[in-house]
């Protein structure tokens, strides 16, 4: 890279956006079991445009005592308890989130970790939930700030549910593989460059 070509840490007043999905046994981030979470970062290169970078995945076992809503776990099809899942405690899993995102944030030489996802105040409650639970002292991540696709999406264009914003931006969505946190992730970090390359190619951050 070159002196005077753009750098991710000065996008974003440098903050470090990392796309998350998660799926859950429930709505209560207090309460109910973290079963999956996804992770991709993203990279800018010299026309400061953006693309998703890592990606983090894992399955994740019930904490102790967690909750599960039949309902949620009917909705995203995942069974808790199935050994085929090579499920993680959730300790180790948030441990080895928190590590890779430090590590890449320090890469990419910015201050503190963003969560960008579709609605993002309810992934955010589970990893910060997670994160308090097993008692991890460096988190990565900004404890409140968010950058939520939902009301980027329904300002760049005209539409809040996630399957409907990648088609209106011709991303190829599969609705047979949506609630799969990797897939939704994946298809949120392609929606959010998307929507922040576009505002860029019209002018609105001046390189």
């Amino acid at each position: 890279m070159t002196a005077s070509a753009p750098a991710l840490n000065l996008r974003f007043r440098g903050y470090f956006p990392v796309i998350i999905d998660v799926e859950t046994a429930g709505f209560n981030a207090a309460t109910d079991a973290l079963l999956e979470i996804a992770a991709i970062t993203l990279k800018m290169d010299d026309d400061g445009i953006l693309s998703p970078d890592s990606c983090f995945h894992e399955h994740i076992s019930p904490f102790e005592g967690a909750n599960i809503e039949k309902a949620a776990i009917e909705f995203n099809g995942i069974d808790p308890f199935c050994a085929l899942r090579g499920a993680k405690a959730e300790q180790v899993v948030m441990q080895s989130l928190c590590k890779h995102i430090r590590k890449m944030q320090k890469a990419a030489d910015c201050q503190r970790s963003v969560i960008v996802a579709h609605n993002a105040s309810f992934d955010q409650g589970f990893v910060n939930a997670a994160i308090g639970r097993q008692s991890i002292k460096r988190s990565p991540f900004h404890p409140f700030v968010s950058f939520d696709t939902t009301s980027l999406a329904a300002l760049s264009l005209g539409q809040t549910v996630l399957i409907k914003a990648c088609q209106a931006a011709n991303i190829e969505f599969n609705q047979t593989e949506a609630h799969s946190a990797l897939y939704d992730t994946q298809k949120t970090a392609e929606l959010f460059c998307y929507m922040v390359n576009k505002y860029q190619s019209l002018g609105g951050w001046p390189l």
